[in-house]
């Protein structure tokens, strides 16, 4: 077999896996919603979380890398203890909270809006510029939070909706803050991400504890948050490693992920009976080419330097 065959191959594989993690990110707002009928927040996560956790060590003992646990630094065990704080504890509380507040189709697409200000926090965090073209990326971006709020009313937003946009904006400043200093981590993705949620938990029990709030229900809302743990980050993460480790152009199966919020439309529609706006479309429209449009400035920047 040549290289060039070799290589369509790989690609094709990477294309299966993309688009298999793709279909089930874009069932996770519909669960999140299920799980948010009969759970608070951190309930939710709390037990989403354990699922994830036990994943992840059943992934990390599968490839023979539980010792890299034990061989991590004291500052990757104190790096580890800040980013488990970002994700899950803090992201996932303020996220479904959001989600508590508004449809599932305004609260996933608000918070896509995470690259778009992880950007501007690279500015004072990393010392990059922000450029006009990122302000406009920016603009472009916070026009579609504005069209999709609007639930089909123009740019007009209902008063009670402002807190839960505002709290899916908060998740999506917090995970972009996650990942600028995730960018300082030197254990393996696999190793660190297990540390992350092992730290997360224990913040969510303690939690739950002092809020007296560790209780167990069964029912749709238990099935939906061991959905979540599975699929939100346990072995749908594996999938896309897999995509990103077999294609020989990762920004073009990166691309894929936009698939996602336009893919939830359908559970949220049929599922959940959310009466899809225009008005969500145009808005997803304007927030991924915003996004693009940031990223295809980066990658120019780039070629110049």
């Amino acid at each position: 077999m040549t290289s060039e065959n070799h290589k369509k191959i790989n690609d094709r594989h990477a294309l299966i896996f993309a688009l298999v993690a793709v279909m089930f990110w874009a069932t996770v707002p519909t669960a999140f919603k299920i799980g948010l009928q009969s759970f608070s927040p951190a309930q939710l996560i709390f037990f989403a979380s354990g699922v994830t956790l036990v994943i992840l060590l059943v992934l990390l003992a599968s490839e023979k890398k539980l010792t890299t646990v034990f061989r991590v630094s004291k500052k990757e065990w104190l790096l580890s203890s800040l980013l488990g704080f970002f994700n899950p504890f803090a992201y996932y509380i303020i996220l479904l909270k959001g989600y508590s507040i508004l449809p599932a189709q305004v609260a996933q697409p608000v918070n896509m809006t995470w690259p778009l200000i992880l950007v501007i926090l690279s500015a004072p965090l990393l010392g990059q510029k922000i450029t006009i073209k990122n302000l406009v990326a920016l603009l472009i971006g916070f026009a579609g939070v504005l069209l999709i709020s609007s639930r089909g009313k123009g740019f007009f937003i209902e008063k009670n909706d402002w807190n839960g946009i505002l709290l899916c904006l908060g998740s999506a400043f917090i995970w972009a803050l996650y990942w600028i200093f995730n960018v300082k981590r030197k254990a393996g993705q696999l190793t660190g991400l297990f540390l992350n949620f092992l730290f997360g938990f224990g913040y969510l029990f303690v939690f739950l504890l002092l809020t007296n709030s560790l209780k167990i229900q069964t029912g749709k809302s238990l099935w939906a948050a061991v959905y979540i743990g599975f699929f939100e980050i346990g072995i749908t993460f594996v999938f896309w490693l897999k995509a990103l480790s077999l294609s020989s152009n990762n920004s073009k199966i990166a691309n894929y992920i936009y698939l996602a919020p336009f893919l939830s439309l359908i559970p949220v529609h049929f599922i959940l009976k959310e009466t899809i706006h225009s008005t969500t479309i145009i808005g997803l429209f304007f927030i991924i080419s915003g996004i693009l449009f940031q990223q295809t400035t980066f990658r120019n920047k780039k070629r110049e330097s």
